[in-house]
């Protein structure tokens, strides 16, 4: 769920992460038509040729051609189909500010080449691309890494170590982030390793109920632990049309407090404080500063990918990452 209308930079952004895996494995589960007689051979598709770089488009020595390698290789290498190519490095009227281009395509030469175009902040430490700020370097996620270890203090599941942490931030009421939630309890299987960390980001202004319901889940956690959390936080996505009016948000709600054995009585009661609702603003906040635009997001050690994206993309990433980080899966 964006928080407001769709955005070119953001669907530019999950391109440079998505495009070519996803896309390439929904052709890959595109029905078989019924066949009848043997179909011809399609002709065998080949990488795309990229047109040689003009030395005339190097224009300006910041950032370096190996800086935006590696930043190029830290989002896509995850993908082993994934190819690039540094177009241009170009000044532009502004100090401090370059114009970059890339080509990017994919090894199986199944997906359409396309351009990817962004300009470098004069920090040389993000980058803008639409209107959207994104983290750069050579190793753009160490800040947001840094960030989230400091104040990412939702209940978790999974390890006492920050080495892998996977920070979810999510809305109750959002249909999204109930979707999500079979691609968070399979990671919870498969990396064992990992802290997994819940963050509420409830989106007021389209679901009115979110931030109750995230007091509420702030409060089971402080009565019943981490554990009880979990059981609440199932209870209240698999009962998610009740959030629709106040008053069925108060009995999915309790029923959820009461699944996770506790007095819906005095969760209701803390729910209702000013530290319950402060603690609820400063998760907010968090993922404003860390420009979360949309739920449900998933940070893997500080790198943003949706946490309802495929689950064999995500897992592919998440060990990409931790391989990246040298920490264990």
């Amino acid at each position: 769920m964006i928080r407001t209308s769709a955005r070119l930079a953001a669907a530019t952004v999950l391109a440079l992460l998505f495009s070519i895996s996803y896309n390439a494995k929904a052709q890959d589960q595109t029905p078989a038509s019924p066949a009848t007689a043997p179909a011809p051979s399609a002709p065998t598709a080949a990488p795309p040729a990229f047109p040689k770089p003009d030395p005339a488009d190097f224009t300006s020595d910041t950032p370096s051609k190996e800086t935006v390698n590696a930043f190029m290789q830290a989002n896509l290498g995850f993908d082993p189909n994934s190819m690039f190519q540094v177009q241009a490095i170009q000044k532009t009227q502004l100090p401090g500010i370059s114009r970059v281009v890339v080509f990017v395509g994919d090894k199986s030469g199944k997906q359409q080449p396309y351009r990817f175009a962004f300009f470098t902040a004069p920090d040389m430490k993000h980058i803008m691309v639409g209107d959207r700020i994104v983290p750069f370097g050579d190793h753009p996620f160490e800040e947001h890494r840094t960030i989230l270890q400091q104040r990412a203090n939702g209940p978790y599941r999974g390890a006492a170590g920050k080495d892998l942490e996977l920070v979810e931030f999510a809305d109750f009421q959002c249909p999204h982030c109930k979707a999500a939630q079979a691609n968070m309890d399979k990671l919870v299987t498969d990396f064992p390793n990992a802290r997994i960390i819940f963050q509420p980001d409830p989106i007021a202004s389209i679901h009115p109920e979110a931030a109750i319901a995230a007091g509420y889940g702030v409060c089971v956690t402080k009565l019943g632990g981490n554990s009880a959390f979990f059981t609440f936080a199932a209870a209240v996505f698999d009962g998610q049309e009740g959030l629709a009016t106040a008053d069925g948000a108060t009995l999915t709600l309790n029923s959820a407090v009461t699944k996770a054995g506790l007095d819906p009585a005095k969760v209701s009661a803390c729910a209702n404080t000013p530290e319950t609702k402060a603690t609820v603003d400063a998760s907010v906040q968090l993922a404003k500063e860390l420009d979360i635009t949309s739920v449900p997001t998933l940070a893997i050690n500080g790198r943003q990918v949706p946490a309802n994206a495929p689950y064999e993309t995500l897992k592919q990433i998440i060990e990409y990452q931790a391989k990246q980080d040298g920490v264990s899966k």
